[in-house]
């Protein structure tokens, strides 16, 4: 699909992209990656693909030109670490795959990366940064344990009036080491066990890396900070049986497609 005119032309400092995913993600991650070359106006330095070891993905890394990293590599603690689920619902490799992203400063080599959910797809075009401001797509509701979560980390409430849970978000290194940092020193261990630590464990929405982040840049600096709609579809077909009448009349509407399997989330099911 050929991707939108923008008015906005491309920024000169350029960010990486970080994208965890799983075998289950295949089906969707090659268009996220192609999304993401087609739609973001920023200069893209490399794209990272953080995995568990694949022959699959690291296939298609080649193909698609990206780096294929090990999450084992990024991150002391292994998913097998974490006890997150229930009877009925099993969150530990969503928990895992958000420690994951706020542990990109050890794999982006520039300032910025972009993370993004290996689920989503770009369908028009997105700038992340414009001048001194960081662009954050924004939704206009959330999961209340995400906030809650929030202040038992940080001692204080959230204090934007929207939602940064988008799928995707502009990180900045040096922002993400001071929000850990902080967590450490409140709390007196690594800021990952700290966060198990403060999520209730009893509900499957505990805990949010995009609300938490872009919650903590906005009470450093307000103005540093451009929010935008997000307007993401979930799309309960394949992207690939999508035909080019229909992602046009999606993009007229919305700025991303999201192919969630939030199935795998309950245990019993494949």
């Amino acid at each position: 699909m050929p991707s939108e005119p923008s008015r906005e032309p491309r920024s000169s400092a350029a960010i990486d992209v970080l994208i965890p995913a799983i075998e289950k993600d295949l089906a969707t991650l090659p268009h996220a990656i192609d999304g993401i070359r087609k739609q973001v106006r920023d200069p893209i330095g490399s794209i990272y693909v953080i995995s568990p070891e694949s022959a699959k993905i690291r296939r298609l890394c080649l193909r698609k030109n990206c780096r294929f990293v090990n999450e084992k590599k990024v991150l002391k603690l292994q998913k097998s670490q974490i006890r997150y689920g229930s009877k009925r619902w099993e969150r530990s490799g969503w928990l895992y795959q958000q420690f994951l992203k706020f542990s990109g400063d050890r794999v982006a080599k520039r300032r910025r990366f972009l993370t993004m959910d290996a689920d989503t797809v770009l369908v028009r075009p997105h700038r992340f940064l414009s001048g001194s401001k960081t662009t954050f797509y924004c939704r206009g509701w959330s999961q209340p344990e995400y906030f809650r979560t929030y202040r038992r980390l940080l001692g204080r409430k959230a204090s934007a009036r929207t939602s940064f849970v988008a799928h995707y978000m502009l990180f900045d290194k040096a922002k993400l080491a001071k929000l850990k940092a902080e967590i450490e020193r409140k709390h007196g261990i690594k800021w990952y066990k700290a966060i198990m630590k403060s999520i209730d464990k009893s509900k499957p929405f505990g805990f949010s890396e995009f609300e938490t982040y872009g919650n903590y840049v906005y009470s450093k600096n307000p103005s540093s900070v451009r929010m935008k709609a997000a307007r993401n579809k979930h799309v309960h077909r394949p992207y690939r049986s999508l035909s080019d009448s229909e992602l046009r009349r999606l993009a007229a509407k919305y700025r991303s497609l999201s192919f969630h399997q939030r199935k795998i989330y309950s245990r019993g099911r494949k």
